[in-house]
């Protein structure tokens, strides 16, 4: 039973030095969950992640195979799923390795094969670049969560330096960003990272270029004209371009049909994906940390959990309608499970939780997108966590290293 309390009330007991050895045995629990669902993992992991994306597959080819006729909202509802199932569900789960491991599995359905290099266009072609989001998603965002600087997702600090103070206006943005995110910020900002980072590998003091510089947007720029080139102008042209011109044999209204019927589904999946990826790590009940990580994987483990929510959990219907983001917290623990895992590590980790007094939030996706908004137009302020003084390297796996 954990009785010595912190000076920070929004740093948990279990990081006070009098609780190490409590701290100890919630983080071999931890891993004992861990060992406990890799023990299940198998073929029918891969069978299931096969049936995910054919249901993906079907909504996809269920949206052209109706486009033609009319603007319709069939159509636009299976395209926008189509296209949130391979990237919310395929190409996330599969590049943070969550297949790697399994037994027999083909090349294709693994992080050195998914979308990379020419697959990129028959696994995963969004607008953004495979590489980049890897690098900026897996390696910056998931080893670094809600850390403030580190994070390039902390949603409440992107608002807080760039956005504007009106709050009229940023609920104006707010809605523009929701149905355009993926171009207009994904995209860019994740090839930014990747291209920082590669220049800054090859020479330390290469100047980095910041968050919403109209470089990214300057087609003479170096990293601007890789965002067209490697972003912007490949989808559009193949989404918007010659995926509709295909249908010209079946005349004009039928080109104009699937066009439209594609630019309201873009907005729709761009929105869908908004709503079920951001309010993931934002909210007043939600930690933001200020310090990197100062006591090794315990202190890891506890920060993914104090700094990310959960939905309604259950259910492949269910699941895929989240896009599985309804498993953020154990995502965040495990980033490299299978789906089936995720269903069977969920209640363990929930109940560990209930046990050590660690809050684990879950709540519905509408109730977290509201609490997503407050924080987004200024009128709610996430916890703060300010322990630590020295961060230890951590992979992708959550494991130090």
């Amino acid at each position: 039973m954990l009785t010595v309390e912190t000076a920070d009330p929004d740093v948990h007991p279990l990081l006070h030095p009098a609780n190490r050895d409590e701290l100890k045995r919630f983080t071999e629990s931890i891993d004992a969950i861990r060992i406990r669902v890799d023990a299940d993992r198998g073929p029918d992991d891969l069978k299931h992640l096969k049936k995910i994306e054919r249901w993906g597959r079907f909504w996809t080819l269920l949206g052209y195979a109706t486009a033609w006729m009319f603007p319709n909202p069939v159509s636009v509802f299976a395209l926008s799923f189509g296209n949130l199932v391979r990237w919310a569900i395929m190409a996330h789960h599969t590049i943070h390795c969550g297949y790697d491991r399994v037994p027999g599995v083909p090349r294709r359905y693994t992080s050195q094969g998914f979308a990379k290099g020419w697959r990129r266009f028959i696994d995963w072609f969004d607008w953004m670049a495979p590489e980049a989001w890897r690098h900026e998603h897996n390696l910056m965002h998931h080893c670094r969560l809600n850390e403030d600087p580190g994070d390039p997702d902390l949603l409440e600090a992107i608002v807080e330096e760039y956005g504007p103070r009106p709050r009229i206006v940023r609920f104006f943005l707010l809605v523009m960003y929701s149905v355009s995110w993926k171009p207009l910020y994904y995209a860019p900002n994740t090839l930014r990272l990747n291209l920082n980072a590669i220049a800054q590998r090859h020479n330390r003091s290469a100047t980095a270029v910041p968050l919403l510089n109209p470089a990214l947007v300057n087609p003479f720029h170096p990293v601007g004209r890789r965002v067209w080139l490697k972003c912007w102008i490949p989808y559009a042209t193949w989404k918007f371009g010659v995926l509709p011109a295909m249908f010209l044999p079946l005349g004009q209204w039928a080109w104009l049909s699937v066009l439209i019927n594609t630019l309201l589904a873009e907005a729709l999946t761009n929105f869908h994906s908004f709503m079920v990826i951001v309010p993931n790590h934002a909210g007043a009940d939600l930690c933001r940390f200020d310090t990197p990580i100062k006591n090794g994987k315990g202190e890891f483990y506890l920060r993914q959990i104090l700094g990310s929510v959960n939905y309604r959990c259950g259910g492949d219907r269910n699941d895929m309608l989240h896009g599985w983001l309804n498993y953020q917290i154990e995502h965040h623990v495990w980033p490299d499970l299978t789906l089936k895992q995720y269903q069977r590590a969920q209640p363990m980790l929930k109940a560990l939780c209930q046990e050590y007094d660690v809050p684990y939030v879950q709540e519905s996706v509408f109730r977290r997108f509201r609490k997503m908004v407050a924080i987004a137009l200024g009128s709610g302020k996430m916890r703060r966590g300010t322990n630590g003084e020295m961060r230890q390297d951590i992979n992708v796996s959550g494991s130090l290293v």
